[in-house]
């Protein structure tokens, strides 16, 4: 692609197309391959993302400090929530001076499955990683958290 710009806008810098492209083919082929211990356990990706937060923070949580947990707007996380609660995974209950409020938690079959699936899931992470070495990875990493601070920080004046 980025060749095809260069025969036909050899004046552009394509720098950027190259970065951006890449991270998005990326994440592209990350998700056709859906996590496959997460796919195993009946999973998806967000739905584990919303356990994992439950398990890691240790404490109940409100829908909206699910939703900002996790990345997830609202509706994603109430339309998770209802099925994780029907599956037995998570349970609600209600505040008791705010009727409006409702905590979460991981019953202990959400508990258990978060636990005996982390280390699966981390795993096939690393299999998925495996091409690139310690330092290469950590590089990466880091290269990467920076640019995802740069876009949380300045992601609105981006769209204007």
């Amino acid at each position: 692609m980025v060749r095809q710009w260069q025969a036909v806008r050899p004046g552009l810098d394509t720098g950027p197309m190259e970065i951006i492209g890449r991270i998005n083919r990326c994440a592209a082929l990350l998700q056709q391959a859906e996590d496959a211990p997460l796919r195993r356990a009946g999973l998806s990706r967000p739905e584990f993302d919303l356990l994992g937060a439950l398990r890691r923070t240790g404490h109940e949580l409100t829908p909206g400090e699910l939703a900002r947990e996790t990345f997830s707007s609202g509706a994603a996380v109430t339309k998770r929530l209802k099925q994780l609660t029907e599956r037995g995974l998570v349970e609600r209950r209600g505040d008791t001076r705010d009727r409006r409020v409702v905590h979460l938690r991981l019953t202990d079959a959400g508990r258990d499955l978060v636990d005996g699936i982390l280390p699966v899931q981390l795993a096939y992470e690393t299999a998925v990683l495996s091409g690139l070495d310690g330092p290469e990875q950590g590089e990466l990493a880091a290269l990467l958290g920076g640019l995802l601070s740069q876009l949380e920080g300045r992601l609105g004046v981006l769209r204007a």
